[in-house]
């Protein structure tokens, strides 16, 4: 545990008492919709919170509960009820399982059995379109979903659905269904080194092993009969955005990624400035207990800096105008120094977890790297960038906030003339 999170518990349990879920992560509700949460299971959960150290049970009785529904649906011959149901056990599941930050611990490891075994029943309820990847990965694992379209699928494109670091691959099932197979694309949905089950195995994160992770990933999915091996893209959200522009810059077999609330940074926010709970779970995933080698290991050589220009394919990034992760100055001062085709959207007020977006963006995001896994997007020089208010309209040609009033920030400078 870091030093600030140490000292600092009482506050994050008098906000959440306070102000519950948004006070750890403002407007996230509607980002969560789209992990697959019901809203009213939401509800309920937060309503048995007063503590960060309730969290655990919590979600684990709103999980057991709704378990038990799909069961009772599934004994009944409603599959597609039960089914339903055994996407949103699953999801509270993982969140009861992520809230307990010890690989070892047995109640952990009893919430992750559960959360396989609702993804087994929802795998064969869907008719085996909904399938567990475990693959070798450097004398550990790495584990994924594999989502199908209906029907017989040949040479579709593919995506990879990229967590952030508080995600598993079971966050991304409804996603999956939603946008991508729905659209005959197939869909992985992955968890890598210090994820998960990938972490609970005992692998842990470094500073290029994600990346190589996703390399591992696009081996696998270019060997599927149902996937055209030169269209698979990404899309990623929050770390998976970091990691993605990583894989994007260093395996070109990636041909598209769109991210979004990626962390791009200096790493001094995400880690010195927000709530501390962020370097709390890094800390963890990686497998350091002592704060000042983290940050000397690790955390110093993290920032992307120059490597994004070695970006080839097309790439989408959308943040939060007041991210607080990813000062908004530091987001737009990497995107200058992506030299690939390029798009990039900023949504006005909005926070880290872009709440107030998160049906669009997913959408858009899926809509978009099927375009460009179809060779669209990918003109040399593009330069799309947008300002997107809260009051609906869009300002294009830019993505600086109106209120700058025309100037550009040092950082912003700095990366264009580098």
């Amino acid at each position: 545990m870091t030093t600030r999170a140490a000292g600092q518990t009482w506050a994050l349990d008098i906000a959440l008492a306070q102000g519950g879920f948004d006070a750890l992560h403002p407007g996230a509700k509607g980002t969560l919709e789209q992990l697959g949460h019901d809203h009213t299971d939401f509800d309920k959960v937060f309503e048995l919170v007063r503590s960060g150290a309730m969290l655990p049970k919590a979600w684990a009785t709103v999980a057991g509960q709704v378990e038990e529904r799909a069961a009772h649906h599934e004994r009944g011959g409603f599959s597609q009820t039960a089914a339903d149901l055994y996407v949103r056990a699953a999801v509270m599941w993982g969140r009861a399982q992520y809230s307990v930050f010890d690989a070892a611990d047995p109640r952990k490891l009893a919430f992750r059995e559960h959360a396989n075994h609702c993804v087994e029943r929802l795998g064969a309820l869907r008719g085996g379109r909904v399938r567990r990847v475990v693959l070798d990965f450097e004398d550990r694992h790495i584990y994924a979903l594999l989502h199908l379209p209906p029907g017989e699928v040949r040479g579709a494109p593919a995506v990879i659905l990229g967590p952030g670091m508080d995600m598993i691959k079971e966050d991304y099932i409804y996603a999956a269904e939603r946008y991508y197979t729905s659209r005959g694309m197939v869909a992985l949905s992955i968890e890598g080194p210090g994820q998960g089950e990938s972490r609970a195995g005992g692998l842990t994160v470094d500073l290029t092993n994600y990346e190589r992770a996703i390399g591992r990933y696009i081996d696998h999915l270019a060997t599927l009969p149902e996937v055209d091996a030169d269209r698979i893209g990404m899309f990623g959200i929050s770390m998976s955005g970091y990691w993605g522009s990583r894989a994007a810059a260093t395996d070109h077999r990636l041909a598209a990624l769109a991210a979004f609330e990626a962390v791009t940074g200096d790493f001094a926010t995400i880690f010195e400035r927000a709530q501390p709970t962020f370097k709390n779970n890094y800390m963890f995933m990686s497998g350091y207990s002592d704060e000042e080698t983290f940050d000397r290991e690790l955390v110093a050589r993290m920032p992307l800096g120059d490597l994004v220009a070695d970006i080839a394919c097309p790439v989408l990034y959308g943040i939060g105008e007041f991210d607080e992760l990813t000062q908004l100055e530091q987001a737009l001062a990497n995107y200058e120094r992506v030299r690939a085709p390029k798009e990039m959207r900023v949504y006005e007020n909005e926070f880290h977890p872009l709440g107030g977006v998160a049906a669009e963006i997913f959408r858009f995001g899926a809509e978009w790297v099927e375009r460009a896994l179809n060779g669209e997007l990918a003109e040399p020089g593009r330069d799309v960038r947008h300002y997107v208010h809260r009051d609906g309209r869009t300002t294009d040609g830019t993505a600086d906030p109106t209120w700058w009033l025309s100037t550009v920030p040092a950082q912003i400078t700095k990366a264009r003339r580098a």
